[in-house]
């Protein structure tokens, strides 16, 4: 769940992954990539981190506070070209895998989305002279364009590292790059672009506008690069489409403790949403500064790489899912914190979004080690290798839930009494909507995360009469394993 939208350390394969095969003797590992490749390729994330993060942490904002937009219709504005971009990925895969240019099956996709989407986020932020009901149709649409460009770049791109090279150890170091700038992204744009939109200390289309355009280039540099630095890259392996997600979905339901994993991960990845979503309307009307935004972020986002290796310390010593429990329940515990803040004050928002930080790096690492675990046992239990279906699943629950969570803030909005404004002209709030926001960003995401608790408390490690899978060698406790795609993600780590 790094902001929404991409898992780290492996390739996206909701419609057009690779198709999951039998095992089999791998072939010979291929040389290792030039490193202007291994980098060239991480600035891609430069995109994806980005644009997971920017829209949903800024979008529903200017819409109620800049272009007098209410918040119901905000909210749909938000949700329908996230829920779009479920239904276009299986498109983008199709196409890219049985694509034949000469540029290769990839690098051509991440052209025209480089060519794309930059001008569009920039149009998204643009506040034409439209207001109200106009100004959310104009900003539904191109966000809807921007998601369809932005899938037309992501979807190729994160299934290349799988065809570059067949050497899981350089995979490895390929997508050690990948993450490394992914946290890059969302740490700068999730800081830079809300100070850059709030600049004077008002929320006027101007700041908004060059916003737009600064992150518009700060895409275009990611995705450009990305695509120029590739053109070395060999490919020694190609994909093949996946049948469909009906077809994902009926896999699924024979797997239970995905189907409970996966749901666990909805339920954080909502909360997180919801979060994203308010800290905005937290900053400005809890604690009274539209500025603050920059420093809550920078609380919530900083510890990441801090905290990751000691989570992993605490899943290799007490089990990935005590871990995971600590870590949704710090979760829970710091969000409930936050509905104090109108009556202890603003060190006490500062200090429970950190712990908030510190929580979600383990809500970030230990769900994809317990996929890992899932996959093997589904190996085990079932002789098949079906990673790919999956993370299909996986990646399109967490797109859905990140679009509820924006619908679900402004859901909160309408139903308190929220007054939307236009830009220099901001409204006088009512108690019951400054009520609503402090909830909504505080008690609606630890209730969240309560049910996430529950959905873990339901899911199985390891299953009871699981056999061996072939070739599976030893797992930490004793239990078999087979290697996943998360193991290549912790030598990247």
């Amino acid at each position: 769940m790094v902001a929404g939208g991409e898992v780290p350390g492996r390739a996206r394969p909701v419609g057009g992954a690779a198709r999951d095969s039998g095992g089999g003797r791998a072939p010979a590992a291929s040389p290792g990539l030039p490193a202007s490749v291994r980098v060239g390729y991480g600035l891609g994330s430069l995109c994806t981190g980005t644009f997971a993060t920017v829209p949903g942490l800024l979008l529903l904002y200017y819409l109620t506070n800049v272009m007098a937009v209410p918040a119901a219709a905000a909210g749909v504005a938000l949700f329908l070209p996230k829920a779009w971009d479920v239904l276009i990925n299986p498109v983008v895969g199709a196409l890219s895998d049985r694509s034949r240019f000469r540029g290769g099956p990839r690098r051509p996709f991440l052209l025209a989305g480089a060519c794309t989407l930059p001008p569009l986020f920039a149009l998204i932020f643009a506040a034409p002279p439209l207001r109200g009901m106009a100004a959310a149709g104009y900003a539904a649409l191109l966000f809807l364009l921007a998601a369809t460009a932005y899938a037309v770049f992501q979807v190729p791109y994160v299934t290349m590292p799988a065809e570059m090279t067949d050497d899981t150890e350089e995979r490895g170091r390929v997508l050690g790059w990948r993450v490394a700038f992914l946290g890059s992204a969302i740490l700068l744009s999730g800081a830079v672009a809300p100070a850059i939109a709030h600049a004077g200390g008002r929320d006027v289309p101007s700041g908004y506008r060059l916003m737009g355009l600064a992150v518009a280039a700060l895409l275009a540099a990611g995705m450009f690069g990305a695509w120029f630095a590739t053109r070395r890259a060999p490919v020694v392996t190609r994909s093949t489409a996946e049948p469909s997600l009906r077809g994902q979905l009926a896999a699924a339901r024979g797997n239970r403790p995905f189907l409970h994993l996966a749901g666990m991960w909805t339920a954080q990845a909502l909360a997180v949403g919801v979060m994203l979503a308010g800290v905005q309307y937290f900053a400005t009307y809890v604690l009274g500064s539209a500025g603050a935004v920059t420093p809550l972020f920078a609380c919530m986002i900083g510890p990441l790489a801090l905290v990751m290796p000691l989570w992993n310390r605490l899943a290799r010593s007490r089990g990935v899912k005590s871990a995971q429990f600590w870590a949704s329940s710090l979760f829970l515990t710091a969000a409930a914190a936050l509905v104090a803040t109108p009556w202890a004050g603003p060190w006490t928002a500062y200090g429970a979004v950190a712990a908030v930080g510190v929580a979600y790096g383990g809500l970030q690492l230990l769900p994809l080690r317990m996929l890992a675990d899932n996959l093997a046992a589904d190996a085990a239990r079932t002789g098949r290798r079906r990673a790919a279906t999956f993370t299909g699943l996986w990646t399109a629950a967490e797109t859905l839930a990140f679009a509820l969570g924006a619908g679900a803030f402004a859901a909160v909005l309408a139903v308190t009494g929220f007054r939307s404004s236009e830009a220099g002209h901001q409204a006088a709030q009512p108690g019951s909507a400054l009520t609503g926001i402090t909830l909504g960003m505080s008690l609606l995401p630890a209730a969240l995360a309560a049910v996430s608790l529950w959905l873990l408390h339901r899911y199985e490690e390891h299953p009871a009469g699981a056999p061996s899978a072939p070739g599976a060698g030893p797992r930490e406790g004793g239990h078999d394993r087979t290697d996943t795609p998360e193991d290549e993600t912790d030598r990247a780590e």
